[in-house]
């Protein structure tokens, strides 16, 4: 599924919009967290440290939600219904670190005891509101 055109310059690699994940709590409430994003090809990748919230919940329960929000424009924004198609370790501290580079402009600091985890995600529907 191709991303819409009019909202390409919120996945750019120029953007700092942040994305708000919805994952599913094993009680079946969603849970809510805004974290940096960037896309290759169709999927959007998410990078966390493994054990958190988010991470548990896409492994076990791989249906999400997303909201990419306009930073400057907040009332634009491109609402996304998807699936997690796969994760992996390979490749994800240099993935945090290009994250960080963008959203922060400074390298990533290494945290002790941190492991890190790229989702990649498939959307099935967009919701766009302009």
């Amino acid at each position: 599924m191709n991303f819409p055109e009019k909202f390409l310059d919120l996945l750019n690699d120029e953007s700092k919009a942040m994305l708000y994940l919805a994952t599913i709590m094993p009680n079946g409430s969603p849970q809510v967290t805004p974290v940096w994003f960037s896309t290759e090809g169709e999927h959007i990748l998410i990078n966390t440290n493994e054990g958190r919230t988010k991470d548990r919940n896409m492994k076990a329960r791989p249906k999400v939600a997303m909201t990419i929000q306009d930073p400057i424009e907040t009332y634009r924004y491109l609402g996304i219904r998807g699936e997690v198609a796969s994760c992996t370790t390979e490749g994800a501290d240099e993935h945090i670190n290009k994250l960080s580079l963008k959203y922060d402009n400074e390298p990533w600091t290494e945290r002790a005891a941190q492991r890190r985890i790229i989702f990649r995600i498939k959307p099935t529907y967009f919701d766009e509101h302009n």
